[in-house]
């Protein structure tokens, strides 16, 4: 199927007043039907070959490390094929982290097909920001499955309520943010949101500073998942503090120097109100 031919993703998904809010005192929701089995369907292959063509991973499930378990990656796919750029650009999803982060436009910061093989480890608990380079606490993720998944293939849980607290450190995913994480939970009382089954096009949202992760998969089957990053359009480069930020801003804002507009060709505007 050419790209032109395939879902535009460009109608509304409307947002009630109660799931703008439960959004912003949790720091995450789970949104049902973001996208129609169809639609998924269409891209779904799109995305898995992409990901074989530009990255997939090849060292044995045994020789990784933690990080390495917990899934295998595809970073960064939609400016390499037309098909996947139309699924990551798409005004739908984009309206929806607009609507979520309270902002009138954003910004794609990048993409990640994330496959679980059977047998792969837990994803420990963690913030996405850390690896970010941006002046904002207003960042976003979605983690939308391309087909039906189950607590079992290790569905994302949460620590609701842990985006107040900002920054936490220099924890990258890792046994110790696992342990470190989880004792802050405990000593906070945050709630602990288990997994749920969600089905293809189901599709979690949670701000960068939210803590989460994800058991192994118990399951035979691979569970196959894409995510998008949004940002605020008018957000700044924020220092490169560690070295995933330093990273980061090589990878995601080539070019762009701390202070200066966080708006590379790799950061297109999705969304504007």
């Amino acid at each position: 199927m050419s790209s032109a031919n395939l879902p535009d993703l460009a109608s509304d998904y409307p947002l009630t007043a109660d799931q703008l809010v439960r959004f912003k005192h949790d720091g995450h929701i789970l949104l049902r039907g973001v996208a129609s089995p169809g639609e998924m369907a269409a891209y779904r292959p799109l995305i898995l070959n992409a990901r074989d063509l530009h990255g997939a991973e090849v060292t044995p499930l045994e020789q990784r490390d933690t990080y390495g378990k917990a899934f295998l990656k595809g970073m960064n796919l939609w400016p390499k094929d037309p098909g996947v750029a139309r699924f990551v650009l798409a005004r739908r999803f984009a309206k929806i982290a607009a609507e979520l982060l309270g902002v009138d436009g954003v910004r794609v910061y990048h993409d990640q097909a994330l496959l679980k093989e059977p047998g792969g480890g837990l994803t420990p608990w963690h913030q996405d920001q850390h690896y970010w380079p941006l002046v904002t606490d207003h960042t976003l993720t979605m983690w939308i499955p391309l087909v039906d998944v189950t607590p079992e293939m290790g569905t994302m849980h949460f620590a609701s309520g842990s985006h107040v607290d900002g920054y936490l450190g220099d924890l990258p995913i890792s046994d110790e943010s696992e342990v470190k994480f989880e004792q802050f939970i405990q000593q906070r009382g945050y709630t602990k949101v288990p997994g749920a089954a969600m089905a293809a096009g189901d599709a979690t949202f949670h701000y960068g500073w939210t803590l989460h992760g994800a058991p192994g998969n118990a399951s035979s089957r691979n569970r196959e998942v894409m995510t998008i990053i949004w940002y605020p359009d008018g957000t700044l480069v924020g220092p490169l503090d560690n070295d995933s930020r330093k990273r980061d801003r090589d990878r995601w804002l080539p070019g762009l120097q701390p202070g200066e507009p966080a708006a590379s060709e790799l950061n297109p505007l999705v969304y504007q109100r």
